[in-house]
């Protein structure tokens, strides 16, 4: 029973003692944090935010043109011939679906673009973290997201940003 004991103890240590090592080799960094406060992920952010603002006006004042014309052709609907009233409406109506139509592929453009410049600057951001690892001697590198609590000094998403920031200030959207 004593070396039982004995064999517990020990065998509690050296588990103990090695979980230690490993756990100073794993850290976590918030990849979420890094897009929305690097130079790049700020440029980016503001160019599709200024793309989406003129997008918005230019179809805002689509839509009220349409609505005025609409609202001419309903006033002048008694005074116009049956068939000149359902030329104009069917011509109002394929107005509204190009509109449509345009203003959707405007949307889509603007996700993909979104998601290009993302995937752009995730390439361009995975070989700084890469050479962080090997220089520290990282094992694992998790995102922030699928961790549940961890030590603050375990978190590199500040060490990281700066070196994108002084590798990639501006990412390019075409």
């Amino acid at each position: 029973m004593k070396y039982i004991k004995f064999f517990l103890i020990i065998l509690t240590l050296l588990f103990i003692q090695s979980a230690n090592l490993y756990a100073e080799k794993i850290v976590y960094i918030n990849i979420e944090k890094i897009m929305k406060e690097s130079k790049a992920g700020k440029a980016i952010i503001k160019k599709i935010e200024k793309t989406n603002e003129n997008s918005v006006k230019k179809f805002k004042k689509i839509e009220e043109d349409l609505q005025k014309e609409e609202k001419d052709l309903i006033a002048k609907k008694n005074i116009l011939s049956k068939e000149e009233y359902k030329k104009k409406s069917d011509l109002l109506r394929e107005k509204v679906m190009n509109y449509q139509n345009n203003r959707r592929k405007s949307l889509d453009k603007i996700t993909s673009q979104r998601a290009k410049a993302r995937t752009d600057l995730l390439k361009k951001l995975t070989p700084i973290i890469e050479n962080y690892r090997k220089e520290k001697g990282i094992l694992l590198i998790l995102d922030k997201k699928d961790v549940v609590a961890g030590n603050q000094e375990l978190d590199i998403t500040k060490i990281i940003t700066e070196k994108l920031n002084k590798e990639l200030p501006s990412l390019n959207l075409n």
